[in-house]
């Protein structure tokens, strides 16, 4: 009697929560998506859905439904798109920042960081943040992106017999790591080399785990990961502490050191042997004040931690894919090679400046076309804490209610056929024939006020070592052939495979 009773008042109270939400089913009504069953959803999509086969499970949705697709789990109001005139009031808007839940599962990795942050806090972070990236810092950086990447080339020139192919990404992984560790922090990590610190490997590895945790859509709760998974929970919890340990020291150290000049009254710093060093994300917000006061220790690590996450794993797939599709391309790969000799000449140990970074054209054409085929940040989320208003073209005006989550899927608007013709096709020249009809088309590093505040940083970093890659090795097409994992950073369940054959000639021409 009693089972009975709960069970009819549990029911009861699911029919009253469903019909609660009338108003918000009315709102979107006008939008199409699958059938989704009453409370439970659509059935099939929860099933067998997943981070591998989800870019499949897109394309087919929105060639049967459209570009803007909607999905009811529960009471969750998901609406995937595509469609470039919604992505461009969703992102232009100074309202509707609040990132996915998704992104919360770093968050006990990069606590209140600009990637997770939102509100005054993200506004005051974003603020101090962006002098980083000023022309002069930058043009500093050229030369540890130049160094670091002919600590690469050395490591890669072991794997380049020309016959045999093998996983490119974990060598420019290392690379990027040890950029962004003395970009941001002004210190190096010697991830390339046998002195590897345990900071770079706790990283690495912490980055693995994280992503694979955010391919199950269980273990991205953090209770059900820890009673499920108890060992890696605590693994997890020892490597953030090797990395906070880490960067509180150098915090640390650095601020004794800026304390120190500015008694003495020094205005900028020199290294032992007199030359003048390069300013540091960290020196930049050491010395930053929110409402006349200085930044936490706490504060400066989030960031320092989130430029370390942000600035290597995105970057390193960026280069990975690039790479890949050069050797699968021979065509643009000497018509890119043709470029980097005319600029950079035939001394490869000639230092990369910023002006032969300028000067590299069709370079940018390439990373461009790179970026449009396959994006490190396949999908931006969005979780609306307030009414979002729009104007379409197809849907007329409407209204997304407040709570929805919105997945903008950049892959797929990167690859629309409407906005780049062929667009299984790899072809940098079409960066050149003109932008597409609307800016936001063409939007791998997100657009908006919340777009990516390092993506020049990214750039200078991709084309010093593509130049340098390029000039130095023939990349061959060898092995699998890159199949795209969805995630927060795009990876390739095949890996990266490709092969390498040194360039002999003094030209660096590839030989015939």
């Amino acid at each position: 009697m009693w089972l009975l009773l709960i069970i009819v008042l549990l029911l009861s109270a699911i029919l009253l929560s469903h019909r609660n939400q009338k108003q918000r089913r009315d709102a979107v009504a006008n939008l199409p998506g699958p059938y989704c069953l009453p409370l439970i959803g659509p059935v099939h999509l929860i099933l067998t859905a997943n981070q591998k086969n989800f870019f499949d499970i897109s394309r087919k949705h929105v060639s049967k439904y459209g570009r803007i697709v909607k999905v009811w789990i529960f009471h969750r109001l998901l609406i995937f798109s595509v469609d470039v005139e919604l992505s461009e009031q969703l992102l232009s808007s100074q309202t509707h920042l609040v990132k996915h839940p998704v992104y919360k599962t770093l968050a006990q990795w990069l606590g209140n960081g600009l990637l997770l942050s939102d509100g005054r806090t993200w506004h005051q972070r974003r603020k101090i943040i962006t002098p980083t990236f000023h022309f002069k810092i930058l043009e500093q950086f050229v030369e540890v992106f130049d160094q670091q990447s002919s600590t690469c080339i050395e490591r890669l020139a072991e794997r380049a017999d020309g016959l045999t192919a093998f996983n490119v990404h974990p060598y420019i992984c290392l690379a990027a790591l040890d950029i962004i560790a003395e970009t941001a922090m002004g210190t190096k990590v010697y991830a390339q080399t046998a002195e590897s610190t345990p900071y770079a490997k706790a990283v690495n590895e912490c980055t693995e785990l994280l992503a694979w945790r955010l391919l199950n859509i269980f273990l991205q709760n953090e209770v059900i990961f820890t009673l499920t998974q108890p060992h890696l929970k605590l693994r997890q919890k020892k490597l953030i502490g090797i990395m906070h340990e880490f960067t509180n020291k150098v915090i640390e150290q650095r601020r004794s050191a800026l304390e120190a000049r500015q008694r003495q009254g020094q205005v900028n710093a020199y290294n032992d042997v007199g030359a003048k060093q390069r300013m540091a994300l960290l020196d930049v917000l050491l010395q930053a004040t929110v409402d006349g006061k200085q930044l936490t220790n706490a504060e400066i690590r989030e960031e320092v931690d989130t430029f370390m996450f942000e600035g290597h794993d995105t970057t390193t797939s960026a280069i990975c894919f690039t790479l890949v599709l050069l050797s699968r391309h021979p065509e643009v790969q000497e018509k890119l090679l043709a470029e980097v000799c005319e600029v950079l000449g035939s001394d490869n140990k000639r230092p990369i400046t910023m002006r032969d970074l300028t000067d590299l054209k069709y370079m940018e054409s390439v990373i461009k076309e790179s970026l449009r085929t396959y994006p490190p940040i396949p999908l931006i989320g969005r979780k609306l804490q307030e009414d979002f208003k729009y104007t379409h073209s197809k849907y007329g005006d409407g209204v997304v209610p407040a709570g929805t989550e919105i997945i903008i899927g950049i892959m797929g608007s990167l690859n629309d056929a409407e906005q780049f013709p062929e667009p299984n096709k790899f072809r940098p020249e079409r960066h050149e024939d003109g932008a597409p009809s609307s800016a936001y088309a063409m939007i791998p590093f997100s657009a908006g006020p919340r777009n990516c505040i390092g993506q020049k940083f990214a750039l200078l970093e991709m084309k010093v070592m593509l130049a340098k890659i390029v000039r130095e090795f023939e990349l061959l097409p060898l092995g699998e052939e890159v199949m795209p994992v969805i995630n927060i950073v795009m990876s390739s369940k095949t890996g990266f495979q490709l092969g390498m054959r040194r360039r002999i000639d003094t030209n660096n021409v590839a030989p015939s």
